[in-house]
């Protein structure tokens, strides 16, 4: 009988330590790459959202073109999407990128959107009462209040943008997908589990970077919270003394009768 071989590479180990310390380099590079075509993308598309975004809200008759043309792109499937790509940008990082870009806008434009037109008309009517013009009301009023929707449609553009760069792997710049299409080509277990891994920490510390971002911007949501939990235990604590009350007058009434 043949003795399995010590080396959980040559046994095609799901988990293989030796995977991580022989191939050190090559994840490093992968992982860089993954993060430079997400942050790219990501800060593309919310240059390009945030206009887009502003017009709709400024002129109603373009929010539907807006809206209507986003949401199509986001239901082309993404081989096909840079198929129809091929063309422009050849086999290139590029590519990736404007895929990726074209994904975000249908998430960074509805919320940035959404989180403007919940800005209340007497916060706007206050402000141009105090002598604010369209610029400084925008950046002084509607953006700020806008920023918690804003920061929702970002964390979901970012994580979706983690997840969709592993299919640049099909023209060679999808960072840590490269490593996991090679992977499965080859049946190579521990290589498709540790990148597939690596991808999943990737987008699970972007959000939680941008939900302490976010915290960290909009202070007002948390005293909003904290106002929300005092009612509610205020409220709760005069209804039990409420009950309290009518079972003592119910009990003291029953005690005269008696």
């Amino acid at each position: 009988m043949t003795a399995l071989p010590d080396d959980c590479l040559a046994r095609n180990e799901w988990i293989c330590g030796a995977y991580l310390s022989s191939r050190r380099g090559i994840l490093w590079d992968a992982v860089l790459q993954h993060l430079q075509l997400t942050f790219a993308a990501v800060l593309l598309g919310l240059v390009i959202a945030v206009p887009l975004a502003l017009a709709a809200r400024h002129w109603n008759w373009a929010s539907g073109p807006v809206l209507g043309v986003t949401t199509v792109l986001y239901t082309v499937p993404s081989l096909a999407m840079f198929s129809l790509l091929l063309p422009l940008y050849g086999l290139s990082a590029s590519l990736v990128v404007a895929g990726l870009v074209l994904y975000s806008l249908t998430l960074l434009v509805r919320n940035i959107l959404a989180g403007l037109r919940a800005v209340p008309e007497e916060t706007r009517q206050a402000a141009r009462g105090m002598g604010y013009g369209p610029v400084r009301l925008l950046l002084a009023v509607e953006l700020p209040l806008a920023l918690p929707a804003a920061m929702a449609g970002l964390r979901i553009a970012t994580v979706s943008a983690v997840s969709l760069v592993t299919i640049g792997a099909i023209v060679g710049y999808g960072g840590l997908g490269n490593l996991i299409y090679a992977g499965m080509n080859t049946f190579f277990k521990a290589q498709v589990f540790t990148a597939s891994v690596l991808c999943v920490l990737i987008a699970v510390i972007a959000d939680l970077l941008l939900l302490g971002l976010q915290r960290l911007l909009t202070p007002w949501t948390r005293e909003r919270g904290k106002d929300r939990t005092r009612k509610s235990t205020s409220d709760r604590t005069r209804k039990d003394t409420r009950e309290r009350t009518s079972e003592d007058t119910t009990d003291r009434t029953r005690e005269v009768r008696g």
